[in-house]
């Protein structure tokens, strides 16, 4: 790695926060054309350009990024960013994931349509020989990463302080109010059913009927928001907390599979191991063993 180059990054190892969790933070400086991608994510990411620059490629388009600007990446959305040659950048970035996520972040302004932020939009301390690398988003930003740990606390404190830093992106919005009828509006109604009744053995069918709008129209609020279908979001999600009575409880495989919405045990373990690559007594038995 060139000299004067840094990354640091904390990854959460458990992700028990539903409204909202954070995934991963860090902060790094690159190399020249240091590249990551093609690939996907399976949450949200903010990245915030302190100094440099680089390039954001989504969706066939590529942006250009220099101090003071944010690019969000979408879940399961193949994306590209790289450093440039001349000026590589340095950046602070924050993962996350859970119920609000979508429906904070449809109140910013970032959409898949225009996923980046310019700098024009920011607060800029004045004081400060470079002003774009102390400014209001980056300090908040490092308030996440101070705050990183595994224990509850730190959960908790990182949580509260993305909801902060999602609040001063919605403050930053140019946006005008938009009317209910809308995907961001029903992608929410229907998270707000599924975390409520999600260990009953809830179909798309009602969660469609309980929005009221059509199960298509359904598909298409979920595949605009959160790029995955709301079968699959659902099937995730329990598994989600499947995990967490795996790691805190001593119920039996097949009482965990009920709790969660799983009528079938079969089922259960045939979805668990898709999504986790795993039986859940394999789970259960790795968790143990940390």
């Amino acid at each position: 790695m060139a000299e004067n180059t840094f990354k640091s990054n904390f990854i959460v190892q458990d992700r028990q926060m539903v409204s909202l969790s954070v995934y991963n933070v860090g902060l790094q400086k690159c190399e020249s054309g240091h590249l990551w991608g093609p690939g996907v994510r399976d949450h949200f990411l903010i990245h915030y350009v302190v100094s440099g620059k680089g390039f954001y490629e989504v969706n066939g388009n590529t942006y250009t990024l220099t101090a003071g600007d944010s690019f969000l990446v979408y879940p399961y959305t193949e994306i590209s960013y790289y450093a440039d040659k001349d000026e590589p950048w340095e950046y602070y970035w924050v993962g996350f994931a859970g119920t609000d996520a979508a429906a904070i972040l449809s109140s910013t302004d970032f959409s898949k349509k225009n996923p980046i932020i310019h700098a024009a939009g920011h607060e800029i301390t004045e004081s400060t020989e470079n002003p774009a690398a102390d400014d209001r988003m980056k300090q908040l930003l490092l308030s996440i990463y101070d705050a990183r740990g595994n224990g509850l606390e730190n959960s908790v404190e990182m949580t509260g302080r993305l909801y902060t830093t999602l609040a001063y992106f919605i403050k930053l919005s140019k946006k005008t109010p938009s009317g209910t009828d809308t995907y961001d509006a029903y992608t929410k109604k229907a998270l707000e059913y599924i975390t409520a009744n999600y260990s009953y053995p809830i179909t798309v069918e009602e969660i469609a009927n309980y929005v009221g709008i059509s199960r298509s129209h359904l598909f298409r609020a979920f595949q605009s928001i959160l790029s995955v279908s709301p079968k699959e979001y659902l099937s995730d999600f329990r598994i989600r907390q499947a995990c967490v009575l795996l790691k805190s409880s001593d119920l039996s495989v097949m009482a965990i599979a009920r709790s969660v919405g799983f009528e079938n045990n079969l089922y259960f373990s045939k979805a668990f191991r898709k999504i986790k690559g795993m039986t859940p007594s394999e789970y259960k038995e790795h968790v143990e063993q940390k």
